[in-house]
């Protein structure tokens, strides 16, 4: 083992997926409810990670485990601060980055198609919006974060000031413009950083190319023929439809104070294409399951999300940890690949190895979901599905 902070972002599979302290009520539910079949050793590793919810780092918590070598399903914690019910187990949340997923897989169709080429320069289909400095950014650079195009540039910069500004609409050809006004990171395929706008640019390239909006296109082709009825797009809505579990933040609140603050109601076009999506336990496991049988996206071109490009990590100077849609880290002695995304009150992954014998899907509602560590309930969730991070 490393630094504590470095393990912790071992088990992550993308960065700022944490929650810090915060005061909450005791515990009502209990016991997690939860589901075992057949029985593994780590059930009581997975039950003793979502236990005793809410406390400081998270308010409620859903897990679902699949695969051959077994299946646990469970939930903890409560619906709401204020009535203390139960979590419901079958709730909506915000899977944030997860929405990458969706997003490079519908690239990959229309590549598969002819409609898109993977190594043609992204200006040559929109040329109006990216200028020539990034003329060379080809679409796979986009979706596998090599791309070397900076982050646009957001109102605030402390979680009061984005709370104050969370219903403002954010144009995704404004957010690329933002961005590619400003020098690049570097030379496009020299090095990788994670950040949200290729993903967004990405969403363009679909509307581009398909005459057709990015959210409609997402869900013809992958929503509807998976039968993943629970999951949407809320677009310029900030509310959250249907059964959800609150989700809650750390910041400083109106009387001067810090505790938790209810943020369920928050807009998310600053993600859109990025991170944007609405889903559950169930329909995400649906999802991961036939991605990774290839029924999502078919033939070679699947490798696409299962190879690290060759390059080293701008910040961290650590191999390339990220292919298009998926990222790869090394658990139990074993590649897990997969996406964690985190909004405001909720922090979500997907996860499986290679072969599909061991799914998971998670959401914890985090204090803290866009802290630098991963929250404390969702690294024991991950521990105790694959086992702890190793080189």
């Amino acid at each position: 083992m490393k630094s504590t902070t470095r393990t912790l972002l071992a088990a992550a599979l993308v960065l700022g997926v944490a929650a810090g302290p915060a005061a909450v009520p005791a515990a009502a539910t209990g016991t997690p409810a939860a589901v075992s079949v057949p029985a593994s050793h780590s059930d009581a590793a997975l039950e003793a990670a979502i236990a005793g919810l809410p406390k400081a780092h998270a308010t409620a918590a859903l897990v679902r485990v699949g695969g051959t070598e077994g299946v646990w399903r469970g939930a903890s914690g409560v619906h709401d601060l204020a009535t203390m019910r139960p979590a419901d187990a079958d709730a909506r949340f915000r899977a944030g980055s997860v929405t990458k997923v969706f997003t490079a897989a519908v690239v990959l169709q229309l590549t598969a198609e002819g409609r898109l080429d993977l190594d043609r320069p992204a200006r040559s289909y929109l040329p109006e919006l990216i200028p020539g400095r990034y003329g060379k950014v080809t679409v796979r650079q986009l979706i596998n974060h090599t791309h070397g195009i900076p982050a646009p540039d957001f109102a605030g910069t402390t979680v009061e000031e984005w709370y104050a500004n969370r219903f403002e609409i954010h144009d995704p050809r404004e957010m690329v413009r933002s961005a590619t006004a400003k020098k690049r990171e570097f030379a496009p395929g020299t090095r990788q950083h994670y950040l949200n706008i290729g993903y967004t640019i990405a969403g363009l390239l679909i509307e581009r190319v398909t005459g057709d909006t990015y959210e409609n296109q997402v869900a013809a082709r992958v929503l509807r023929p998976l039968g993943l009825r629970d999951t949407y797009f809320p677009r310029t809505d900030p509310r959250i439809k249907g059964p959800h579990n609150h989700g809650y933040q750390t910041m400083k609140l109106d009387d001067g104070t810090t505790g938790l603050r209810d943020v369920s109601v928050w807009g998310t076009t600053d993600g859109w294409a990025a991170g944007d999506i609405v889903s559950t336990t169930a329909d995400l496991e649906r999802f991961t399951t036939a991605l990774f049988r290839g029924r999502v996206v078919r033939g070679p071109l699947l490798e696409e999300m299962f190879t690290l490009p060759k390059v080293t990590d701008f910040t961290s100077g650590d191999p390339a940890a990220y292919a298009a849609g998926l990222a790869m880290k090394k658990l139990g002695g074993r590649e897990v690949w997969g996406k964690t995304g985190g909004r405001w009150g909720y922090n979500a992954a997907i996860a499986s190895t290679r072969g599909g014998s061991r799914t998971l899907v998670y959401s914890v509602n985090a204090t803290d979901a866009k802290g630098q560590d991963m929250n404390k309930v969702a690294l024991n969730v991950m521990v105790a599905t694959y086992g702890a991070p190793t080189d």
